[in-house]
């Protein structure tokens, strides 16, 4: 595809952010062009966990029965292993939402599922193998933003630009918007390794003393994420892959049988971890969401969730001004504003969270590495829960609603009506 095209609405990423807000402004009438630049959804270790928050805007959607059909498992509670005691570390099960528990679903069904949903209102267009590669602008209002695709260069014109297009934002970068590095002292390694007849069904994490392994049960695969020092990888793999496996043996026991099944670093895929935020997530014509407007830490799996209550925030403030006939970017100016400062509260909250358990807790744990003493202890917070399990709400309710949860108030109009 080559040549120009001009729209309402152009959203730059298919990510969460991008194609819920994609199908709550179709479904508002808004005509909305979403550009990805891979030609599926179809990609490893991303975020597969949908949380109970986002779970209640499917449900206010009507698409709660619809969504929970496609493969997915449940999980209720987070379990963890600190030295060798066990314990849990969040029960949904006391949380007053509808669903009681985290679906964990493959982001490319999640977004295949939006994508169908999105699909029948007619304003709704997702082009794939669409990679943005700046915005366009006039002055200082952003106008647009160009393309690379198969058949050649696109030109997408808009009223409006969304920048979804995730940590490494090439629309946030070409716009000009400056970025505030929060720091981030790890870095994650993520494997898949077979699971066996017999083995546990839960999800959660093993730490000793040195190392914190995060295990997600996938049913028929055990999803890994092995946390590293920042910038350690190299340290990681000078000291050979026979040394790493027997550390993932050592945190957990149950792999001894299967561990052989790394066979090279090329099975350990590295995520290099960031936590920043912009420090303005608009320009007139241009609003980052999602991991553009402020990358997450992998510490409670939070991101997909923070990104979809961004694109709720976004559709309930601007879906119907975009809908109108008459749309001034300038205009929508404020609008964009308003945006920032609702979710900007939420988002702080949830990062100063994040910083803290990997300065306070993740940190700890790995440069007690190679030091000698006894098998390390239950942390205080994890004694208290054990003994009063009420407690264990808390961190379900900060993981699974978190902070200002999001619900649908954006219009929506038939899926037979003609676009605005």
């Amino acid at each position: 595809m080559t040549g120009v095209l001009s729209v309402r609405c152009c959203i730059a990423g298919g990510g969460p952010a991008g194609m819920v807000l994609g199908l709550l402004l179709a479904r508002a009438g808004v005509e909305v062009l979403v550009l990805e630049k891979h030609a599926d959804f179809l990609r490893d270790f991303r975020g597969d966990t949908v949380h109970p928050s986002t779970l209640e805007v499917i449900h206010e959607l009507g698409l709660l029965e619809k969504f929970l059909a496609r493969p997915h498992d449940q999980v209720s509670e987070l379990r963890a292993m600190v030295g060798d005691t066990e314990t849990v570390l969040a029960s949904f099960r006391h949380l007053r939402v509808r669903c009681k528990f985290i679906a964990m679903m493959p982001q490319w069904e999640f977004l295949d599922f939006v994508r169908d949903e999105a699909e029948l209102y007619p304003g709704f267009r997702l082009i794939q193998n669409a990679e943005v590669t700046e915005v366009v602008q006039s002055g200082d209002i952003v106008t647009g933003v160009q393309a690379t695709t198969p058949e050649g260069p696109l030109r997408v014109m808009a009223d409006l630009v969304i920048g979804a297009d995730g940590r490494r934002s090439t629309v946030r970068s070409s716009a000009g918007l400056r970025v505030r590095d929060l720091g981030a002292p790890i870095d994650v390694l993520w494997m898949r390794l077979p699971k066996m007849p017999g083995d546990p069904s839960v999800t959660g994490g093993r730490i000793t003393s040195g190392i914190f392994l995060a295990m997600i049960d996938r049913r028929t695969y055990w999803q890994c994420a092995y946390v590293i020092p920042k910038g350690g990888i190299e340290a990681v793999r000078a000291q050979g892959l026979e040394a790493f496996r027997a550390d993932m043996v050592k945190v957990a026991p149950l792999f001894a049988d299967r561990i052989h099944t790394l066979a090279s670093w090329d099975d350990i895929k590295l995520l290099s971890v960031t936590v920043d935020r912009l420090e303005r997530w608009y320009k007139p014509g241009l609003l980052c969401i999602g991991d553009a407007a402020h990358a997450m830490s992998p510490v409670g799996g939070v991101g997909i969730n923070l990104a979809v209550q961004d694109a709720v925030a976004a559709a309930n403030t601007l879906a119907a001004p975009l809908a109108s006939s008459q749309v001034d970017p300038v205009a929508l100016t404020p609008l964009l504003a308003q945006v920032e400062k609702r979710r900007l509260f939420p988002t702080r909250l949830t990062q100063a969270a994040q910083v803290a358990i990997q300065n306070r807790l993740l940190s700890p744990v790995l440069a007690a590495r190679g030091r000698d003493g006894p098998p390390m202890a239950l942390p205080w917070p994890l004694q208290l829960m054990r003994r009063w399990p009420l407690l264990q709400a808390l961190p379900a309710y900060a993981v699974g609603v978190g902070v200002r949860p999001e619900h649908v108030s954006s219009p929506v109009r038939p899926v037979d009506a003609a676009v605005g």
